[in-house]
């Protein structure tokens, strides 16, 4: 690009927009300061949430969308958002109502446009200057764990450059009684040992004599059908630095979240609470890890692993058996075990090997997508034709169900590993615009945290295009891969796909979409199926062909 023309920031749906220059930071800053004084006029804190994506954009609107016991807003929210020609565009459209991330709840639009455009408790910055106005800094900056191998989570490190960056500006920016609230998954020990010594010497340099107010209280958002009430109407650890810290956070939390159904826990350190997010995420991994050796059991042995996990979960005790898909995906569940570990030997300094299941849980789950791509080739064999020769449709880019999140979503690695395998790809998804792990797959996530350097033949993935037209998308496939529930691929008709497609071809299930009917349905049609975890597949085919 030549240096003289204005950079611009590009949204999903296609839409440029220019990077602010000197001025517009002069009349931002003067904006701010305007909505500032008319919201503290009307007896209302000022709260900066810092990263408005998955997490800030629908935690900005919950708080936002808080009032107080008199029934009136308390709270004015300010989202904060670096100006980069990766994330730009969310501030305009933001500041238009428009929700940045997108998903199946409605209550994320409405909750937005509402806080927007209605009671005018909402705005989005690019402008720093905004923690300068902060009561609660809320922290929702990424903080990555970059593997240097795949399936070998230990030979990784935490990438907390961004998180570091940005603690050092808020503690040179904000007022000395701002509360700052860290929701970011981080290591254990990340509050205590990195922010705070950040925050205390920026307070130091500025000669400020208080100690900086800090807590760390960790999100359990889910996106989907209930994105906003996994962050208001859901249980909350939370803990603080110091006495202050925690009187104030709880407060906080108790004034914009539902806890009359959903009670605080109050921990005595933020270590606690961070620990206490790697644990629960690493215990879901592990099960998903377990479940992986029985569901290629069940496969190679004539048994469907579906059946057995409903039997399992009658009993109440083991009602949380999860079915696993075609890798584990997600921001946490992926490498969350890693921050543990990595924060036990570089921030603790302890030398030994503790941890064995956790990091053999995430390698396990990396390798399960491999295992689909294995499937669709042996389905394509069973057809007469090879991976390299086949035009082949993968139904789902998102990490899960009715969500347009693909951060390490297990589709991803399926679509590598056939791309390495030579083959001719397409992908629908419905939530899912633009594919950005391979439209800019050597930045994103980020510059040393891409899996395309996993695999050979990666470099025609940048021009994937994500189809959200089914019909057309399928038109000439070879073979058809299903990686995620989605409820428009759960309601799916053997025979409409098959038209579709032009003819019979490989049907592979990684998340047991199909069910015995289904199966059969395209068995008869002259379709080869194949699906993880489902070993009883052969028996539905050979009663089916006598």
């Amino acid at each position: 690009m030549n240096q003289d023309e204005p950079q611009v920031s590009v949204s999903p749906e296609g839409e440029a927009f220019p990077l602010p220059g000197e001025a517009e930071y002069a009349a931002e800053n003067q904006r701010l300061a305007g909505l500032v004084a008319t919201q503290r006029a009307l007896g209302r804190e000022i709260v900066v949430v810092m990263g408005v994506g998955f997490v800030g954009a629908v935690m900005a609107a919950v708080v936002a969308d808080s009032v107080g016991e008199d029934g009136q807003p308390g709270k004015f929210v300010i989202g904060m958002q670096r100006p980069s020609t990766r994330s730009f565009w969310k501030i305009p459209m933001l500041n238009r109502g428009q929700s940045p991330v997108k998903a199946e709840d409605p209550e994320v639009d409405t909750t937005i446009a509402r806080c927007v455009n209605d009671k005018k408790t909402l705005t989005a910055t690019f402008s720093y200057d905004a923690l300068t106005h902060a009561d609660v800094v809320v922290v929702d900056v990424q903080c990555d764990y970059s593997k240097q191998a795949l399936a070998d989570v230990v030979q990784g490190s935490v990438e907390m450059a961004a998180l570091e960056d940005s603690l050092k500006i808020i503690g040179e920016m904000m007022p000395p009684s701002c509360l700052v609230l860290i929701e970011t998954t981080v290591p254990p020990g990340t509050t205590e040992y990195v922010a705070h010594p950040i925050m205390s010497k920026a307070f130091a340099q500025r000669g400020i004599q208080s100690e900086p107010l800090l807590a760390h209280s960790f999100e359990r958002v889910m996106p989907g059908r209930e994105y906003v009430k996994s962050i208001r109407d859901f249980w909350r650890v939370c803990a603080g630095v110091n006495p202050e810290s925690r009187a104030r956070v709880e407060k906080f939390l108790s004034e914009v979240l539902n806890v009359a159904e959903f009670p605080l826990t109050v921990l005595d350190r933020p270590m606690e609470s961070e620990t206490t997010k790697i644990v629960e995420n690493s215990f879901r991994a592990s099960i998903l890890a377990f479940m992986d050796e029985w569901s290629t059991f069940a496969e190679t042995n004539g048994v469907d692993i579906v059946k057995v996990i409903n039997a399992i979960r009658m009993r109440p005790t083991h009602n949380n058996l999860m079915m696993p898909g075609p890798g584990i995906g997600g921001y946490c569940l992926p490498k969350d075990g890693g921050l543990g570990v990595w924060a036990y030997h570089h921030l603790m300094g302890f030398q030994q090997k503790l941890f064995k299941i956790t990091p053999m849980a995430i390698d396990i789950n990396d390798s399960r997508a491999l295992h689909a791509a294995e499937l669709v080739r042996d389905a394509l064999r069973n057809m007469g034709t090879l991976v390299p020769n086949s035009r082949i449709v993968v139904l789902g880019a998102a990490y899960r169900e009715d969500v347009g999140d693909t951060r390490y979503s297990g589709s991803e690695l399926v679509v590598r590993r056939l791309a390495e395998m030579g083959a001719d790809l397409a992908v629908h998804d419905p939530y899912v615009l633009t594919w950005w792990e391979f439209v800019k797959q050597d930045e994103y996530p980020a510059t040393s945290a891409g899996r395309a350097r996993f695999f050979r033949n990666q470099e025609g993935l940048k021009d994937l295009q994500v189809s959200q037209d089914l019909s057309a998308v399928l038109s000439g496939a070879d073979a058809v891969v299903l990686c995620v529930r989605h409820a428009q691929y759960l309601e799916l008709d053997p025979d409409w796909v098959v038209e579709a497609c032009g003819g019979p071809v490989a049907v592979v299930d990684c998340f047991a979409l199909l069910d015995d009917e289904r199966i059969r349905r395209y068995i008869e049609l002259g379709c080869e199926v194949k699906g993880l975890g489902r070993g009883h597949i052969k028996r539905i085919k050979d009663e089916v062909r006598g």
